[in-house]
C-alpha cells in the first residue's frame, strides 16, 4: 500500500491519535459537492452528501462509504473510534443516539484526517496532474497547448516528503514523474488534455515508458475534482473497449512536490540533448499534430 507523505500535524492525528482544535479546523464549516478521502492511503471516505452542521466543532457524517469505516473500542473504554479500513488511520469518533439526523449516527472526524475533493471547479482556472513517463516530454507537449497557463515538473503519488530527482530515481518513494498543468478551462478542457495524454504515452505498460523502466515512470493521473475522476475513467473504460487495456493510476491528489530548477523548461533549454532530439522531439511532434485535428490553434512563436 502506498501511504501519502503527513505533516508533523496530521501525524499527531492520523498516527498518534491525537485531536484537532475545534471550530478551527479546514473543513468544520465547509460544505460543497464532493467526497472526502483519507488523507494517509488516498481511499473515499464519506460523500459530501453525508456532511451536517453538528454545531461540534468538527467535521460531521452521518454516513460513510460501504467497507471504508472500521470502528475500535476507544483505549478511555467510553467513546468508540473509527479508522479508515484500509490504512488504519485515525479518523475520529463515532456517536450515535443523539437524533440529530434520520441516520442517528454522527462520525465525528478530525480535518487533518481527510482530504476534500470537489464535484468540480469554481471559475474558469483548473489544475490537473499527468505522469506518463519521463517529465520532460509530458512538459514540453502540454506547454504546446493554447489554454495551458502554467506547466511545472515534479513529484507526486508517493510517500516521501520532499523528495529529490535522486530519490525518486532509486524507485524506493512511490512518487512518479508528473506534471502540474493550470489551464483555462473555457480554451481547453480536461477532455482535450486527457487524449492529449493518452495519445502522447502508452498507458498499457506498467512501470515503463520506452527505454524509461521504473515505477517513477508509471502512467498516473491525480485528479483535483470529482468531474475529471469520473471523466478519467469513463476515458479509460472507453479504451479498454476498444482493446486498449490501460494500466493507468487514477487516484485524488493530495501533495505535489516541485522538481529541481534545472529540469525545469528542460526540452527548451537544452536542444542539443540526444534524449531531447531523439524523444522529447517527437512527442511533441506528434502532440502538435493532435492539437490541430482538435482545432486548437497553435500558439504564435
Amino acid at each position: 500500500m502506498i501511504k501519502n507523505p503527513l505533516t508533523k500535524e496530521e501525524k499527531q492525528v492520523i498516527i498518534n491519535k491525537k485531536t484537532e482544535n475545534p471550530f478551527t479546523n479546514e473543513y468544520d464549516s465547509m460544505f460543497k459537492d464532493g467526497v472526502f478521502y483519507c488523507r494517509q492511503c488516498s481511499q473515499p471516505l464519506f460523500s459530501a452528501e453525508a456532511k451536517f452542521n453538528s454545531g461540534c466543532g468538527w467535521p460531521s457524517f452521518d454516513e460513510h462509504f460501504p467497507g471504508s469505516v472500521v470502528r475500535k473500542p476507544d483505549s478511555d473504554g467510553i467513546r468508540t473510534e473509527i479508522i479508515c479500513s484500509n490504512c488504519k488511520g485515525h479518523l475520529g469518533h463515532v456517536f450515535e443516539g443523539e437524533k440529530m439526523t434520520e441516520k442517528d449516527t454522527r462520525h465525528c472526524v478530525n480535518s487533518l484526517s481527510i482530504k476534500f475533493i470537489p464535484k468540480s471547479n469554481e471559475g474558469n482556472i483548473e489544475v490537473a496532474y499527468f505522469g506518463g513517463g519521463c517529465f520532460w516530454c509530458t512538459e514540453a507537449v502540454f506547454k504546446l497547448i493554447p489554454g495551458v497557463i502554467s506547466v511545472i515538473s515534479g513529484y507526486s503519488g508517493g510517500s516521501k516528503d520532499n523528495p529529490s530527482y535522486e530519490d525518486v530515481s532509486e524507485g524506493n518513494t512511490h512518487h512518479a514523474e508528473v506534471v502540474r498543468i493550470e489551464f483555462n478551462n473555457v480554451i481547453v478542457t480536461f477532455d482535450d488534455l486527457l487524449q492529449i495524454f493518452f495519445e502522447i504515452h502508452d498507458p498499457t505498460t506498467l512501470n515503463r515508458q520506452g527505454n524509461d523502466v521504473g515505477e517513477q515512470y508509471r502512467s498516473i493521473i491525480l485528479f483535483t475534482t470529482i468531474e475529471q475522476e469520473q471523466k478519467t475513467k469513463r476515458y479509460i473504460e472507453v479504451l479498454k473497449n476498444t482493446g486498449i487495456m490501460a494500466v493507468t493510476q487514477v487516484i485524488p491528489y493530495m501533495v505535489f512536490y516541485q522538481a529541481e530548477d534545472y529540469h525545469m523548461n528542460f526540452y527548451e533549454n537544452n536542444p542539443n540533448n540526444p534524449y531531447c532530439s531523439l524523444v522529447v522531439m517527437g512527442k511533441v511532434k506528434k502532440a502538435a499534430e493532435l492539437i490541430k485535428k482538435r482545432n486548437l490553434s497553435l500558439p504564435k512563436s
